[in-house]
């Protein structure tokens, strides 16, 4: 992997970190339980666009991972991970076809994300009845998937002529 990269790769996880950790001291949840903005999520879609999937793989990954150690705790890492990993997984398809735009791409990873830990909810606490919770995720996952979607493509806009990955 080439120097750039790796610095670029590393400046993304601190990023991504750093947006977590300032969404940590501004929570939204005071009108709807559990609700985030999904700020690291501008990092995630940036990398996706304009690394590659493994590379924003990774740094999702790898930022989970730090954020849960350093100011979380192991089931809010399973949460994470598995909304994670379903909304990056949609993220990659639905921009792979080309068919949709980066504020596209980004609503579909915050309601696939809330899909993700409603899932891991369903499995951790053995009941279902915490779906029913998912319509109201759906519809913050939308909004805050529009924001985190405009930011996302100012951004990548904005390094449009830089060559990184």
């Amino acid at each position: 992997m080439k120097t750039k990269k790796v610095a670029m790769l590393g400046l993304t996880i601190a990023l991504a970190m750093i947006m977590s950790y300032i969404e940590a001291l501004v929570p939204l949840s005071f009108a709807v339980p559990g609700i985030k903005m999904g700020l690291a999520n501008i990092v995630i879609i940036f990398v996706l666009y304009k690394i590659g999937t493994k590379e924003a793989i990774l740094v999702s990954l790898i930022r989970v991972i730090l954020v849960s150690l350093l100011f979380s705790n192991v089931m809010a890492m399973a949460y994470s991970i598995a909304g994670a990993v379903l909304s990056l997984l949609v993220m990659w398809v639905l921009k792979k076809t080309d068919k949709f735009s980066v504020i596209g791409v980004s609503i579909a990873g915050g309601i696939m994300h809330n899909v993700g830990q409603i899932i891991m909810a369903v499995i951790l606490l053995g009941t279902e009845q915490i779906a029913l919770y998912l319509p109201v995720l759906i519809i913050t996952g939308t909004a805050t998937g529009v924001v985190i979607g405009i930011v996302a493509g100012l951004v990548i806009n904005r390094f449009r002529n830089i060559r990184i990955g």
